[in-house]
């Protein structure tokens, strides 16, 4: 399976459409400036004042708010491509951005796609169909299959590939209990559910079946094992349809609802040997793909039993990736938008030099003692330290929609070490304010004042745990705080 542009010269992108909104558009707009690459937004009625519609070249309204009528809109898009003359689309995260449909009508109208094509969407979008790729590559995966389907017979080695399967609740025995319900046709924590009970399982499909159509039009559902106190790690991989190199890994385990909140680079306590064995899991199964572009490669890792299993592969841009960029020095979007016009990847394994730490949170207007229910308003207050980076679409008096994704912005610091990040990063968010609307500002600012963070390797559950163990005085504290 090969994801290669036809022979011929690169085609030179002059114009991009920016499919997107937020920060991720402001992060496209800043490159591209650099690059002297001319910016267009396809922005929402709710979006056309915003910080990204005032710094791009020129913003062509796209629909109403309802993100299904404009950002997930692919005729809308591609017709303001059109409109605009645009060379590209850059999809960003979110919304159209791992969509096939969209590759594909991109390349029908003859714009470049900012990103791999169709078939390794498809590939890497629908979640058992990349768990198939990931055996065939040989890649280690949680024993699981589809539920009520047909599954691979099980590949030499254990928990390395579907088993065999009848009813749900045989699948879930021969899985063994706790099992994870997941949806096949996406993911970002929607069609998920954790089943300890036998009895429980039926409804947690049916819920989460639902769930899935109802977020990816797709009610494929398939059982996992669940693995307790386990890390997420992920490598960052960037390829041209021939070659692929990785860029090394990030830790992603400081999550809730099974959303990211810190992330950082490279996987802190992770052992030469496991930390080698997935970047080459990772390159593996890139080269299978014949993979384009910037993706990520997503484990699971048992620290414990010093193994990993592979949960997915994200065919985009990564909210993360500045950990990755503060400790490589390199662009990313802009190698992006060099391998979208065709060009191979200028860089070898071998020149990819990681230095130092990094660690990044995501600012997001949500009240944490109010069950991390979204909080839209005006923006009174807007400050963000000169310390570290902070990748934000926010200024005073800008509006907060409803309609949306809740992340503010990303605050990112870098050091020699992971102590010296983290320091940075702390004295940072000391002096970051937000206003007008709530933030989870005063919940960063004690988690990574926490010692279990401060010490390395927590685990995906650690957030839910420490929630438990807060006094509430300090969840009354973060509803209170001026910007948390």
């Amino acid at each position: 399976m090969r994801d290669r542009r036809a022979p011929g010269r690169p085609r030179v992108i002059r114009r991009v459409l920016i499919a997107n909104r937020g920060e991720i558009a402001v992060r496209v707009i800043r490159t591209c400036e650099r690059l002297g690459i001319e910016t267009v937004l396809a922005a929402s009625e709710a979006d056309r004042r915003s910080l990204p519609a005032r710094l791009a070249d020129k913003t062509i309204v796209i629909g109403p708010a309802s993100a299904a009528a404009s950002y997930l809109s692919t005729d809308a898009v591609v017709g303001a491509a059109l409109a605009a003359r645009a060379d590209a689309v850059h999809p960003g995260y979110g919304f159209l951005s791992e969509n096939p449909a969209l590759a594909r009508a991109c390349e029908a109208a003859g714009v470049v796609f900012v990103g791999p094509g169709a078939q390794t969407l498809e590939a890497a979008g629908d979640k058992l169909a990349a768990r198939e790729h990931a055996i065939a590559a040989g890649l280690p995966v949680l024993p699981g299959g589809l539920v009520g389907g047909k599954a691979r017979s099980p590949a030499a080695g254990a928990g390395s590939a579907n088993v065999a399967c009848g009813t749900a609740e045989a699948l879930a025995a021969s899985i063994g209990f706790p099992v994870l319900v997941k949806a096949a046709g996406g993911g970002g924590g929607r069609g998920l559910r954790v089943v300890r009970d036998p009895a429980a399982l039926a409804g947690a499909i049916a819920v989460a079946s639902a769930e899935a159509d109802a977020a990816f039009g797709d009610p494929r559902v398939y059982l996992e094992r669940y693995v307790a106190r386990a890390r997420h790690v992920e490598v960052q991989l960037l390829g041209d349809g021939g070659t692929v190199i990785h860029l090394g890994d990030r830790d992603c385990s400081v999550q809730r609802r099974y959303q990211k909140l810190i992330e950082e680079a490279p996987a802190p306590l992770l052992g030469g040997a496991l930390r080698e064995a997935m970047h080459d899991a990772a390159l593996a199964l890139g080269t299978r793909l014949g993979y384009r572009g910037l993706g990520t490669v997503e484990f699971l890792v048992d620290a414990g039993a010093g193994a990993f299993y592979f949960l997915e592969v994200n065919a985009r841009i990564q909210v993360e990736h500045p950990v990755t960029e503060a400790v490589t020095g390199l662009d990313l979007v802009a190698e992006q938008i060099a391998v979208a016009e065709g060009r191979p990847v200028r860089l070898r394994q071998g020149e990819i030099s990681l230095t130092g730490h990094a660690i990044e949170c995501r600012v997001n207007a949500e009240d944490p003692a109010d069950g991390f229910l979204p909080s839209p308003g005006t923006v009174t207050t807007a400050v963000f330290p000169a310390s570290a980076r902070a990748d934000t679409h926010i200024q005073d008096g800008e509006q907060v929609p409803p309609h949306y994704d809740s992340l503010l912005a990303k605050v990112i610091a870098r050091g020699p070490d992971r102590a010296s990040a983290l320091n940075t990063l702390r004295r940072a968010l000391e002096t970051t304010e937000i206003g007008g609307v709530r933030t989870n500002l005063r919940l960063h600012r004690e988690l990574l004042a926490s010692q279990e963070f401060a010490a390395g390797a927590v685990d995906t559950g650690f957030l839910a745990r420490w929630l438990e163990e807060t006094p509430p005085s300090v969840q009354k504290n973060e509803k209170a705080a001026t910007g948390g």
